[in-house]
């Protein structure tokens, strides 16, 4: 009998590489660089031996999918020409340097079968983490360059080739994909791999520098289960509401906004509240309002299984704004589902149902209020009215959440302006982020949904290390357009620590408190 899983239960994991792998990881390298070629067991255990803290894997849905090798190396060895061979030990890893100050990218594969998933980018992410994390000046290796030996006749030479992959006007599968990672070229290194005949041997001498060095401050850590990045990146869609015919075309509206999000880089990407109201366009009988929210709920599970989908495939975590559901009572709660790139997926519902919703859609509200641990450390959601309570803030944020999301829907300015300016409040009492998404324009025929009025934001703390006015990003009310801002989670942990005020750290315990009751 199969076991059943949990939904909670990731489908993607990122981890360091174990002696059980090997078999795996040499069948998956024979099947990249055929059998001859590939690493042998004696390698991949000699790798893990060496620096068992540089390999990492890619599992999905308990197959490893994707692989990276790295060790250390000094400054003179990793900046000199040399060979893949010479560098690497014979790809045994023996030359790692336990004090070596640059980090040496060995091997990263993909199986074939999963390209598309960004199983590279997150391995390229891994590496960058595990370099700024152990304060090493940056990441150096041999790129490969597939179309050269196709295009040498065009260009000449080796170097004319890579100078017209690094000018944008040509695209290179390998090299493309390393600019866009922000390596920079040191130059050629020749009959680096010998037998590679697309690159005729070359490699492109790639290095990124770690950016955490220029500027160290001395400042107490965040504390955390995990190492967090230095800067988060956050997208909000504000998203346009319009008639659809349906479920399919508003899955490609929201998976197109999910791949931009995606191609920016960004690490979190939001949607409004109730932006699955847009599916009730797709039905041609009148219904009453609270037969329609409980219509709309059987939608369920295509919404979960889509953003559930997307997230893995785009590397991106979604907080998918709100989808009215069904509860096993008969209940209707605004559930928002917040997808992780894991593929976990978690439910946050709305605390505080407004009078419109009570009395209109029958909508009840849920009962409890947890942070999400992420990639990019702890998180929490805060559903539109429940904004304008500050308990909830405080809660999550004593929880440890460093990022507030807030997927809204207001009809009219006023109405907005509760949650703008409650939300800005919210990030300056608790010295957090918090990141606003609303829906714009209009869909006649879906009762109590008519109009709409949106200005989506991403809000900072007011004090000197954060964006003036406390505004990271702004956009333009009431026109379809995504945002993007760069968040960096150690200004957070100096103005808790260090700011011209201290918001969590003087408050008055002994005067007063706020308690949750136990769920």
């Amino acid at each position: 009998m199969t076991k059943k899983t949990s939904e909670n239960t990731p489908k993607l994991l990122l981890r360091q590489a174990q002696l059980s792998d090997v078999p795996q990881l040499a069948e998956l390298t024979a099947r990249i660089y055929t059998a001859e070629w590939g690493h042998s067991q004696e390698m991949l255990r000699s790798q893990q031996t060496h620096f068992p803290e540089g390999q990492f894997v890619v599992e999905y849905e308990g197959r490893i999918v994707g692989y990276c090798a790295t060790f250390r190396i000094d400054e003179e060895t990793a900046l000199a020409p040399h060979t893949w061979s010479q560098i690497t030990g014979g790809g045994m890893g023996s030359r790692h340097k336990p004090d070596g100050n640059w980090l040496y990218g060995m091997e990263v594969v993909v199986h074939p079968d999963y390209r598309g998933m960004r199983i590279g980018q997150r391995l390229y992410h891994a590496r960058k983490r595990l370099c700024t994390d152990l304060k090493l000046r940056g990441i150096v290796f041999g790129g490969r360059i597939p179309g050269l030996a196709k295009n040498l006749q065009r260009y000449g030479s080796a170097e004319n080739y890579v100078q017209a992959v690094v000018d944008g006007k040509r695209r290179d599968l390998t090299l493309s994909f390393q600019l866009h990672n922000d390596f920079e070229v040191l130059g050629l290194l020749r009959a680096y791999v010998p037998s590679d005949h697309e690159s005729l041997g070359y490699a492109v001498h790639l290095a990124w520098r770690n950016p955490r060095l220029l500027d160290q401050p001395d400042m107490p850590p965040i504390s955390s289960q995990r190492n967090l990045p230095d800067s988060v990146r956050v997208a909000s869609v504000q998203y346009q509401q319009r008639k659809i015919k349906s479920f399919e075309e508003f899955a490609t509206q929201v998976e197109y906004f999910t791949d931009i999000a995606a191609d920016y880089s960004a690490d979190f990407v939001t949607f409004p509240e109730l932006i699955t109201l847009q599916l009730l366009s797709i039905e041609n009988t009148e219904l009453s309002p609270v037969e329609s929210i409980r219509k709309l709920s059987q939608y369920t599970p295509q919404v979960k299984e889509l953003f559930s989908r997307l997230a893995v495939h785009y590397n991106i975590n979604i907080i998918a704004g709100t989808h009215p559901t069904e509860q096993a009572n008969g209940d209707i709660h605004n559930v928002c589902y917040v997808c992780l790139r894991d593929g976990s997926l978690h439910e946050r519902e709305k605390l505080h149902p407004t009078p419109s919703e009570r009395n209109v859609w029958n909508i009840t509200g849920g009962d409890s209020a947890a942070t999400i641990l992420t990639d990019c450390g702890p998180i929490g959601v805060m559903i539109c009215y429940d904004s304008e309570f500050p308990e909830v803030a405080r809660h999550l944020t004593d929880q440890g959440a460093l990022i507030l999301f807030v997927p809204f829907c207001t009809d009219v300015r006023e109405g907005y302006l509760r949650v703008r300016y409650c939300s800005q409040a919210r990030a300056i009492e608790n010295q957090c982020y918090v990141v606003l998404s609303g829906n714009v324009g209009n869909l006649p025929g879906v009762n109590n949904f008519d109009i709409q009025y949106g200005q989506s934001c991403i809000l900072t703390p007011s004090d000197f290390p954060f964006a003036r006015d406390g505004i990271a990003a702004d956009s333009t009310p009431n026109i379809e357009t995504v945002l993007f801002a760069d968040l960096r989670l150690e200004s957070i942990a100096r103005a808790r620590n260090a700011g011209a005020v201290t918001n969590l750290k003087d408050r008055r315990f002994d005067l007063y408190e706020t308690r949750w009751r136990p769920r």
